[in-house]
């Protein structure tokens, strides 16, 4: 009888534990993270005790790494490494740690924003059936190799920041047919080695709603495949730098908007805010998690910092979350709020 009894209450939590899907995605993409061990920074707990950054981002309540991958990059210190085995390794590494993966196409051998959308130089001179078969072919290649490791990404996006496009200039919004193509072919990739890992399409501007309604009504129209819509959110980065409070009641109503229209997940895959004003950042990450939790549906998965651990001593980057001691600001604390307090 007492086994009996046993197995019951086991059978209970078991119903009543929420699945890795319904966790509130709380992470951080740490892409730099290679580079600055290699070049001797050294990461200290909020005690000034000297650790590992993944048991730091662990216990600020970090639970999603989110990695970049490109494809032939040089060792540059600042815009090299992120190849398919460092991110891989890093992968592995995440998961080890007890945390779930993003993985970030970029289709490029260095940065991919609005800015700049090139193609690989290997691919250069290739017509558009080839450049098709080599988003495949690569997209496919790094998901074996991540798939060999023990490595199943919960979400992988296809491109980053494409605004206006991808893979120019035959990818670049000017040509939606080709877009679209480019797009399916990387999702097709995806799902041939990994069917449940869900395809994000990112677009920066979050609290742009007319934008990203264009952008998606062509999605739709031109037939992209894809599971998430993930979204940028920089204050810093709006036009006159206004503070997140003018801006963030855009994003919330761009998360629902986009959750009913296209009756899609979304994700604000890429968040910061400026490492000197920790306090402010600390209270926009706050908003910003609230808001995603709060689109109807449960249809909000989570919010990712971009480089939180990316101290302005190594990077010169302003918007870390990380102080000139080596030691997370109290902008990482945002995350270990529970999203129902106050």
């Amino acid at each position: 009888m007492a086994g009996m009894k046993k197995l019951l209450i086991a059978l209970m939590m078991a119903v009543a534990a929420p699945t890795h899907a319904e966790v509130f995605a709380k992470g951080a993409d740490i892409g730099w993270l290679p580079q600055m061990e290699a070049t001797g920074y050294k990461f200290y707990d909020s005690d000034g005790k000297e650790e590992d950054c993944f048991r730091i981002l662990k216990d600020h309540g970090i639970n999603t790494i989110r990695l970049r991958t490109w494809v032939h990059p040089s060792n540059d210190r600042a815009s090299g490494h992120n190849s398919k085995d460092e991110t891989v390794a890093m992968a592995l590494r995440a998961q080890r740690w007890g945390m779930r993966v993003m993985i970030d196409f970029h289709y490029s051998d260095s940065w991919a924003d609005p800015q700049q959308q090139r193609k690989p130089a290997a691919w250069e001179g290739h017509d558009f059936p080839q450049l098709l078969d080599d988003v495949y072919n690569y997209t496919h290649e790094v998901m074996q190799a991540l798939k060999q490791a023990g490595v199943t990404p919960e979400w992988v996006q296809v491109g980053n920041e494409t605004r206006t496009g991808m893979i120019y200039p035959e990818g670049h919004t000017d040509n939606w047919p080709q877009l679209a193509q480019l797009i399916n072919r990387g999702y097709d990739a995806i799902k041939a080695v990994s069917p449940s890992s869900k395809v994000v399409l990112h677009l920066d501007r979050g609290n742009d709603n007319a934008w990203f309604r264009t952008w998606f009504d062509n999605a739709q129209k031109y037939g992209a495949k894809y599971d998430v819509i993930g979204m940028s959110y920089y204050p810093f980065w709006l036009d006159g730098r206004p503070d997140y409070s003018e801006s963030i009641s855009d994003l919330g109503a761009n998360l629902n908007d986009m959750a009913a229209r296209y009756d899609k997940e979304v994700m604000v895959v890429e968040v910061g805010g400026v490492d000197t004003e920790p306090q402010n950042t600390y209270d926009m990450l706050l908003a910003v998690q609230r808001k995603v939790a709060d689109v109807p549906g449960g249809k909000g998965l989570g919010v990712i910092y971009w480089e939180p651990q990316g101290a302005r001593s190594w990077s010169h980057y302003e918007l870390s979350a990380w102080g000139a001691d080596g030691r997370p600001t109290k902008a990482m604390e945002a995350f270990r709020v529970k999203l129902g307090d106050k």
